[in-house]
């Protein structure tokens, strides 16, 4: 067998890791904290190279989980919400979940607990399936039953694929989106990573960072671009007639490439540079900040109705 799965105990953490056995290629995951993305990863010339930005202790996620929310599952809806507040079919709704009064940011599941559904490893990749069941009564603001079901799967290249089923259990149709939260780090400042993604359009945002509505050109990115100085807090529409990848981070020092394979069901790219500049967010989203209200992207689940959401992210050394 080439792939294999193992579970194990770290600073504080249970973590579920899938291992390239040949290569040494290892993915973590930690299911009981939003299905968040712990470790990618590589052997590099220069050692063993973990490309995500993550938390270092059960210490430093209790405190920092719900500020910067690093690698987590978002769910049922990414970014923010204006006002906390939207209107579905008519009523209006308020998310209770928030983190301030009239805060809403990055869903409902991003700190709740997953539960390892399924496992499996051969010669050609290891997976492992984390679900989660939101129920009707856990959020007043989102009184609407679904599950969210997560599956990574390492293959060989250094391989990751992460998908999203969404599944309605209400019985009326809902909104949903989704999305994904990852820092990525090589080591390296950001200051001297590139940053190249097919775009045509960002959206414009407001003070707030809430979209306007409006779409406006934009090809900055697209032959690539030295992040030095830069900074971005922003979601581009991603041309999707273009040549996968659609988004890649080169580390020119250490010749490092993370390259970013999104389908068609996330057409919203969300790049946030934070202000250390350490790492860099690469956030393959459904729909774009405050869908519930500008409907950008946003996805209406019938009952009993499902969808996936599809990316990989391969990594080249």
């Amino acid at each position: 067998m080439k792939f294999g799965i193992h579970s194990f105990q770290e600073a504080g953490f249970d973590i579920v890791a899938l291992q390239d056995l040949e290569t040494g290629t290892q993915v973590e995951i930690i299911p009981s904290y939003g299905a968040l993305l712990h470790a990618f990863k590589v052997k590099h010339t220069t050692g063993n190279l973990n490309l995500i930005d993550s938390y270092t202790d059960i210490a430093d996620l209790e405190a920092n989980l719900r500020t910067s929310f690093k690698s987590v599952k978002l769910s049922p809806y990414a970014c923010r919400m204006k006002d906390a507040q939207y209107t579905w079919e008519g009523k209006p709704y308020t998310i209770q979940k928030t983190l301030a009064p009239g805060n809403a940011i990055h869903g409902l599941l991003y700190d709740a607990p997953f539960t390892v559904t399924a496992q499996q490893a051969d010669d050609q990749q290891a997976s492992v399936t984390l679900t989660h069941h939101f129920k009707q009564t856990d959020d007043a603001g989102y009184p609407f039953a679904y599950d969210c079901i997560a599956t990574f799967t390492l293959r060989a290249g250094n391989e990751l694929q992460l998908n999203t089923t969404l599944v309605n259990q209400s019985g009326v149709t809902i909104p949903v989106m989704d999305g994904w939260h990852p820092y990525f780090s090589t080591g390296t400042p950001v200051d001297e990573l590139v940053l190249t993604f097919a775009s045509k359009e960002i959206v414009e945002f407001n003070e707030k960072l809430l979209p306007t509505g409006k779409v406006l050109p934009y090809t900055e990115f697209v032959e690539g671009k030295l992040l030095k100085g830069v900074e971005l807090d922003n979601s581009f529409v991603l041309d999707l007639t273009k040549p996968q990848p659609l988004a890649t981070i080169h580390d020119p020092k250490k010749n490092i490439n993370i390259a970013f394979y999104p389908e068609n069901s996330y057409p919203i790219l969300q790049i946030y540079i934070p202000p250390h500049r350490t790492s860099i967010a690469v956030e393959n989203l459904s729909g774009a900040p405050d869908a519930f209200n500008n409907g950008l992207g946003l996805v209406q689940l019938a009952a009993g109705e499902s969808r996936v959401f599809s990316t990989r992210i391969q990594v080249s050394l």
